[in-house]
């Protein structure tokens, strides 16, 4: 079960509109490394968890995810003003001035709706955990590249405290992921000496074993 608060995780202000910069920031809404992409990974790995513990955190980031969309959805909304005027939209797309009526779509910055094959769900508790971390490293990267190119000290202040949550998250997923090493996955990877053997294709035929490894006998 899922409770809606009437608030905010943090308060949203813009210091104007920007049409433009709310074309560009909807990626996070809709796109494929997006608050609803995070959301629905995590809380759709979690249905069959058995470890209760990564099963709540799972479920407490997925929650937390669906407070960072309703942020960004605000500040798209305050982004695109009050007036439909798709010429204020310079490049990129128009689709909430066509066809949304200014409201924040489910789409990613070209205008491409959001789909269910973003989300990541392979049953392996460490795969799915090394996925998500990686989710959170590709989404502080969407953000990172938001921030260089926007100067309103609102969205800069949201944009701020999204990448540090991005990071927490990261954080209590890879911390998931060490205590259940040996398991999933990862259960007897890298015992074998062909696990430990680089081949250097820049120079091929050559062999390149891990010198601490015996070598097999032929």
């Amino acid at each position: 079960m899922f409770k809606h608060e009437k608030h905010l995780l943090r308060p949203v202000r813009v210091d104007r509109p920007n049409p433009q910069y709310a074309a560009l920031l909807v990626e996070q809404l809709g796109g494929p490394n997006g608050e609803l992409t995070a959301g629905m990974q995590y809380i759709a790995q979690s249905f069959r968890v058995k470890d209760p513990e990564i099963k709540d955190l799972m479920l407490d980031i997925g929650a937390e995810e669906l407070g960072h969309m309703e942020m960004v959805a605000t500040a798209v909304n305050l982004l695109n003003g009050h007036s439909v005027d798709s010429q204020k939209v310079t490049s990129g797309n128009i689709e909430m001035h066509v066809l949304g009526g200014l409201s924040p779509m489910l789409i990613n910055a070209s205008g491409i709706p959001w789909s269910a094959n973003c989300v990541s769900v392979t049953g392996d508790l460490a795969a799915d955990l090394q996925s998500n971390m990686a989710a959170e490293l590709r989404a502080k990267v969407v953000y990172e590249y938001l921030y260089r190119q926007i100067n309103d000290s609102g969205v800069r202040d949201m944009i701020d405290f999204l990448l540090n949550r991005e990071e927490a998250h990261n954080d209590l997923f890879r911390k998931a992921f060490e205590r259940i090493q040996g398991t999933g996955a990862t259960k007897n990877f890298g015992t074998t000496y062909d696990s430990q053997m680089y081949i250097n294709t820049s120079q091929p035929g050559r062999y390149f074993p891990n010198p601490n490894q015996p070598q097999p006998r032929h």
